[in-house]
């Protein structure tokens, strides 16, 4: 299959920033190499350090792919220092390791890393991958543009607008289905307000004497 069978990808591609970190520059480049043949922008640091930095900065890229072993920083320990942020953006973060140990790759993903790629590594896998990452990025997006919506929608349902139809003398409103409601039922209905009764002074004097 060509890499260019897919426009739709290269499309999405082309929105999506990824940090790749390695301490060998060989496999630095091809990584780098690589992944802007793909369509992906591409920032790249040379040790664990230069990564958490570029990670943990406003503007950091959405995908990670992130060498286990590196001076400064291992990749294992930047995936667990980005999921401790109380308020983590976003990310896909994935190990690039040479362990293929089950014990190793199950520490990896408990760190927080979402995938892993076995050094050497193959082309198609990591793409494959990497693409997996941008699914599932879109879809988290997607998921929170919905719950905005929604929020937006509920708190619009919580507030009244626009005219409200009133009688001049008995002061009830008319609703949506053309009943006259007392003010106190209608604003309930249609708000989050609670009512406590008491009577003001203008209204005593009217009514003291039935009172007594």
């Amino acid at each position: 299959m060509s890499d260019n069978s897919d426009p739709t990808h290269e499309r999405k591609a082309q929105d999506l920033r990824i940090l790749v970190a390695d301490d060998d520059p060989v496999s630095l480049r091809v990584l780098e190499g690589s992944l802007r043949k793909w369509g992906y922008q591409v920032l790249v640091a040379k040790d664990g350090n230069e990564a958490w930095r570029a990670l943990a900065a406003p503007s950091a890229p959405q995908i990670a792919v992130l060498d286990w072993m590196m001076p400064g920083m291992d990749g294992a320990t930047i995936c667990r220092k980005i999921r401790s942020r109380s308020r983590e953006p976003v990310m896909y973060l994935i190990l690039l390791t040479a362990r293929t140990d089950h014990l190793d790759v199950v520490s990896g993903l408990e760190a927080g890393a979402n995938d892993y790629v076995t050094k050497p590594f193959h082309h198609a896998e990591l793409r494959a991958r990497v693409g997996v990452g941008a699914r599932v990025l879109e879809l988290q997006n997607r998921l929170a543009e919905r719950v905005f919506d929604l929020e937006l929608a509920l708190n619009q349902v919580k507030q009244l607008r626009g005219l409200l139809p009133i009688c001049m003398y008995c002061k009830r409103i008319r609703n949506d289905k053309d009943y006259w409601q007392q003010v106190e039922t209608y604003i309930s209905d249609h708000t989050e307000a609670e009512f406590s009764h008491g009577i003001c002074p203008d209204c005593y004097e009217k009514v003291k004497g039935q009172l007594e």
